[in-house]
């Protein structure tokens, strides 16, 4: 029997949901090109280090620099807060899970100081490195002039959700053509997961767009309020945005699939549905160089009366080179995520990230049912 709705539910799709279907031609994985670009600043691999304390300090900005790829220094942190930062670290590695919270609550009290901001960049492009910057819609007007007259290459304005248009009684919010047109530097905006949302935002003039709410290791979004889409839905929404926005503008406007990733096969469907590039955060605080001691945590963590954010235990791997670029030592997928990348690339005879966007996707069941279970619970 029918009856009116009062709203109907799409399908929706996540990394362990979809696969890549193989191309009638195939090439060699060292022939293809993964370069990617945030407005006029071009970068070799397609990965970002995320903004987040656990993930990204001034020796990571430099050493992603390095292998090609970008870290994102978060600019209200621990690294803008407070001088000897590693000694702060170091603390939150060593207090009980039952006490972390209190304390992450008690340390992000501490002052954000224009100058410890500034000083990080500056250090970040002495050594060679590319310097970018994140912050919330409400401290970038202040922060934004900071970062870069210090020298930053990319600033990146980031919440839970940021739309191009805020309602508020007490504030007028952040205009972001206006942010965009006084900067000379191209801004990365997050985090969307929808069509309209992304659209609007690409017409205020954004270089990025970061994708994602709720999928991250160390957000709870989708606990707390109910909040996300899932990676690969998300990701095909805002990418459509992309292609109508070309086609009005022809200006190219990057997505960034940020969270959620946890082996080398998300990354490629990640490209797959659209994706120019992937933002990693636990990923990479597994490795020697991350400053989180083995942990990572949310951005959200110390909200004052909603932390959004667990910190997690995900250990000390291997050095980030070997992350990126092999050789792996594991046979999960874990290790050398460009190498996956330029596989599959080759598979599907995808010369171009933007080739590789085109690959045809399905539909896939569950991977345990496909005989995998043996390897998924370790069984010889």
């Amino acid at each position: 029997m029918t009856h009116p709705q009062f709203k109907e539910l799409r399908r929706s799709y996540g990394f362990d949901e979809v696969a890549i279907v193989p191309g009638d031609v195939t090439i060699n994985p060292e022939q293809t090109d993964i370069g990617f670009s945030i407005g006029e600043v071009s970068f070799k691999i397609p990965v970002i280090a995320a903004a987040m304390d656990a993930v990204t300090d001034v020796n990571m900005a430099v050493k992603m620099s390095q292998l090609g790829g970008l870290a994102v220094l978060h600019g209200e942190g621990i690294q803008a807060r407070y001088h000897d930062a590693e000694a702060v670290l170091a603390e939150i590695a060593v207090t009980p899970q039952s006490e972390v919270t209190a304390l992450l609550q008690k340390i992000y009290t501490e002052p954000i100081k224009d100058t410890l901001i500034a000083d990080r960049v500056k250090a970040i492009k002495a050594a060679g490195g590319t310097a970018a910057v994140a912050m919330m819609p409400a401290n970038a007007k202040r922060l934004a002039p900071v970062v870069a007259e210090a020298g930053a290459d990319i600033l990146v304005v980031a919440s839970t959700v940021t739309t191009a248009r805020h309602i508020s009684k007490s504030y007028r919010g952040l205009i972001f053509s206006e942010l965009c047109s006084s900067l000379k530097i191209p801004v990365m905006v997050g985090n969307c997961v929808s069509y309209s949302a992304t659209l609007e935002l690409m017409r205020q003039g954004v270089a990025a767009v970061l994708v994602g709410v709720g999928p991250g290791a160390a957000c709870t979004s989708r606990e707390v309020l109910g909040l996300g889409v899932p990676q690969i839905t998300a990701t095909m929404d805002c990418a459509a945005a992309r292609e109508t926005y070309l086609a009005e503008t022809g200006r190219y406007v990057s997505i960034i699939t940020d969270g959620g990733f946890k082996k080398g096969g998300d990354f490629c469907k990640a490209i797959a549905a659209g994706a120019d590039a992937a933002m990693f955060g636990s990923i990479i605080a597994q490795a020697k160089e991350a400053p989180g001691h083995g942990y990572h945590w949310g951005m959200s963590h110390p909200h004052p009366s909603l932390p959004r954010g667990t910190r997690i235990k995900v250990g000390t791997t291997v050095g980030l080179e070997q992350i990126l670029f092999g050789p792996t030592s594991v046979v999960d997928g874990s290790q050398n995520f460009i190498g996956a990348l330029r596989t599959v690339m080759g598979v599907c005879g995808a010369a171009t990230i933007r080739d590789m966007q085109r690959a045809e996707m399905v539909i896939a069941p569950a991977i345990t049912t496909e005989g995998k279970s043996y390897q998924i619970s370790k069984c010889v």
